[in-house]
C-alpha cells in the first residue's frame, strides 16, 4: 500500500481557508474518513439512491462490448475505488494482470483490496492511499503496459466542469495508449435527484454531518453535529446538486488560533454534484484531448457510462 496523501499542514491551511471564506465551504474529499466510507456504503444501498444500481445494471449488461471496445487491459486503475466493489464486476470481462486501487480512505481501501485477492487470488493486486481532487499524479512504477482507468460512480460531477476538464486531462496524459471508462449522472427530474441525497432514513444527513467530525480531528476545531442540519438541493441553473450543513442557531466554530461565527440560517457548503447531458459530457472529454468516445445508456436515460481513447 502506497500513501501519497498532501502533508497535514496543508490539509490545516486548505480547511481553514475554507471555514473562513466569505461563504464557508469544504471539499467533498473530507466526507470520506473510515465512518464517512462506510456511511457512503450504505448510502449506495438505499432506495433513492439510483446511481449505484444503474451503473451497476449498464456495467452488467454491456460488459461483452465494453471488453470488445477497450480491448486489451494491462493495468486497471480504479480512481475512488472505496469497497472495490464496481472494479469486481469488470475484472473478470476485462481481465487486466494488475488492479491498482486508490482511494484517499487508507484503511477502508486495505480492507477491499484483503477481498479483491481473496476472490482474484491470480491477480496481482496494489492500493495508493491518494487525494486526486485537484490533479492526479500516479507515482511512476504504477503502471504497467497498457492502462486502463476506471472512475466510476458519477464521481467526477464532484468537479466544476471547468475543473473536471483539467482532471480528465491529466487522466489522459497517464492513460496513453488506454484509456478511460467513466461514470456519468445525467440531467433528470428533481423528483429523483433530490431524494438521492436526502433519502427518508437520514443516512445521507448523517454522512454529511459526520464531515465535522472529522474537521475536529483534523484541525483541532469544536464542531457539534447537533447544532447542524443537512440541505442537500437541485440548483437547475449551476445544473447540480448542492449539499450544506446548515446551522440551527447562532454559534462560534473554534479551532487552535482561530475561529468563525455562524448565524442561524447561515450554510457550511460540502458538496456539488454536477449533472450532464450526453453531448455535453463527450464535448468535456475532446477538450480534454481524448480522442474518441462513446457511451452506454440504461433505459430511463438517467445514467450512462463511457469508455474514451486516450
Amino acid at each position: 500500500m502506497q500513501v501519497c496523501f498532501e502533508n497535514p499542514a496543508q490539509t490545516r491551511r486548505e480547511l481553514i481557508d475554507g471555514l473562513s471564506a466569505t461563504q464557508a465551504t469544504t471539499s467533498p474529499k473530507f466526507l470520506y474518513d473510515a465512518l464517512g466510507s462506510r456511511l457512503f456504503e450504505a448510502i449506495t444501498e438505499l432506495p433513492e439512491y439510483y446511481p449505484t444500481r444503474t451503473e451497476a445494471a449498464i456495467l452488467s449488461a454491456n460488459a461483452t462490448a465494453m471488453s470488445q471496445a477497450i480491448g486489451t487491459v494491462d493495468t486497471l486503475i480504479d480512481l475512488g475505488a472505496g469497497n472495490c466493489a464496481k472494479a469486481l464486476r469488470l475484472i473478470p470481462s476485462l481481465q487486466p494482470s494488475l488492479y491498482v486501487a486508490v482511494d484517499i480512505s487508507v484503511g477502508f481501501l486495505e480492507k477491499s483490496l484483503e477481498d479483491v485477492q481473496r476472490q482474484h487470488p491470480c491477480l496481482d493486486v496494489a492500493g495508493i492511499g491518494l487525494d486526486f481532487s485537484s490533479t492526479l499524479a500516479l507515482p511512476p512504477d504504477v503502471v504497467r503496459g497498457r492502462p486502463v482507468f476506471f472512475y466510476p460512480g458519477s464521481s467526477i460531477g464532484n468537479f466544476a466542469p471547468e475543473q473536471a476538464e483539467t482532471f480528465l486531462a491529466s487522466v489522459r496524459r497517464q492513460a496513453v495508449g488506454g484509456g478511460l471508462l467513466i461514470g456519468v449522472d445525467l440531467i433528470k427530474g428533481t423528483e429523483w435527484l433530490e431524494p438521492a441525497y436526502d433519502d427518508a432514513l437520514g443516512v445521507t444527513a448523517a454522512f454529511n454531518l459526520n464531515l465535522l467530525l472529522h474537521l475536529n480531528r483534523l484541525i483541532g476545531s469544536d464542531f457539534d453535529p447537533r447544532d447542524w442540519r443537512h440541505v442537500a438541493f437541485f440548483n437547475r441553473d449551476a445544473s447540480r446538486i448542492e449539499m450544506h450543513l446548515e446551522a440551527r442557531r447562532a454559534l462560534l466554530a473554534r479551532w487552535p488560533e482561530g475561529q468563525r461565527r455562524f448565524e442561524a440560517g447561515e450554510r457550511l457548503h460540502t458538496e456539488n454534484s454536477y449533472k450532464y447531458r450526453i453531448e455535453t459530457f463527450a464535448a468535456l472529454l475532446r477538450s480534454a484531448g481524448f480522442a474518441d468516445s462513446r457511451c452506454w445508456i440504461d433505459a430511463k436515460g438517467w445514467f450512462a457510462v463511457f469508455w474514451a481513447q486516450a
